[in-house]
């Protein structure tokens, strides 16, 4: 079977370049639960709709780390498919709060783009990604900062 490739290449990404990510996700209530519960995370805001109201919520949140892990997986397809170590997020801020039903989108522009010192067939590139949700309030915004694989390596 012939190889599709997917994904961008190092050489493909230029400094201020934006990306508007196409897909969109809703969140719903029983994922949220189903995150926090195999996370370990027990804070009852997540999966106590009274108690969230109880501490000043509109109910149940989503869990501000989901929310943090949908938005990078919706850039995935643009930004890291073709493959390539993620070397991780930085200067994670939360805005707005996430509930159930909520749909999350997510937009990333290039910040950086070098040449990898120790692996001569990647470069490093660095994005700054915002997530928004369907009122396109500010969600989330970070810094995430993968390998990405040079195109034509022998």
């Amino acid at each position: 079977m012939p190889t599709v490739e997917k994904g961008n290449k190092f050489e493909d990404f230029t400094e201020g370049e934006e990306f508007e990510h196409h897909w969109g996700r809703t969140i719903s209530a029983s994922e949220n639960k189903t995150f926090s519960s195999i996370t370990l995370n027990v804070n009852p805001i997540y999966f106590n709709d009274d108690f969230a109201k109880e501490a000043g919520f509109e109910g149940e949140v989503v869990n501000h780390l989901f929310v943090l892990d949908m938005v990078i997986g919706l850039s995935v397809e643009d930004l890291s498919e073709a493959g390539g170590p993620f070397l991780g997020v930085d200067n994670v801020k939360f805005h707005t709060d996430v509930y159930p039903g909520d749909t999350l989108y997510a937009r990333s522009k290039v910040v950086s783009t070098r040449e990898s010192d120790s692996r001569p067939d990647y470069g490093i590139v660095t994005w700054h990604c915002e997530g928004y949700n369907q009122n396109d309030e500010l969600v989330v915004e970070y810094e995430r900062t993968n390998l990405v694989e040079k195109r034509n390596v022998e």
